[in-house]
């Protein structure tokens, strides 16, 4: 299920992603829990956005309830190619058990994070 954001969406019991372009950004939006069963679910959209030409991905993460490693290896693997293109990952909205998986793995040092997704899609071009 969709929850009304235009654009593709892909679901395995526990998470679901939905993307939505924006010039050159896609907003992807994971909801439920991106751990080791799930992360293929996030990495194939965000690779499928690079492709398309999209230089920024800006990660939704309002409806994410849980990350673990795996999660976080998607992330950060987007991060470096949309780099290598120009452009770069940015995350809004981080619950906090999301943000706590972040800080301990300062990870969240590499990304520029926000605390809101109306100031995320300010802060990245055509959007």
């Amino acid at each position: 299920m969709d929850r009304g954001m235009p654009g593709s969406t892909s679901h395995r019991g526990r998470l679901t992603v939905g993307v939505r372009h924006a010039g050159e950004t896609a907003v992807v939006t994971p909801e439920g829990e991106l751990d080791h069963h799930t992360a293929e679910l996030l990495r194939t959209p965000l690779e499928s956005a690079l492709e398309e030409g999209c230089r920024y991905l800006l990660v939704d993460c309002s409806r994410l309830e849980f990350l673990d490693s795996t999660g976080l290896n998607v992330l950060l693997a987007a991060r470096l190619e949309a780099e290598a293109a120009g452009g770069a990952v940015h995350l809004a909205a981080m619950r906090p058990v999301v943000a706590r998986v972040f800080e301990i793995t300062g990870a969240g040092a590499v990304f520029t994070v926000h605390d809101a997704l109306t100031d995320a899609l300010e802060a990245l071009p055509d959007t």
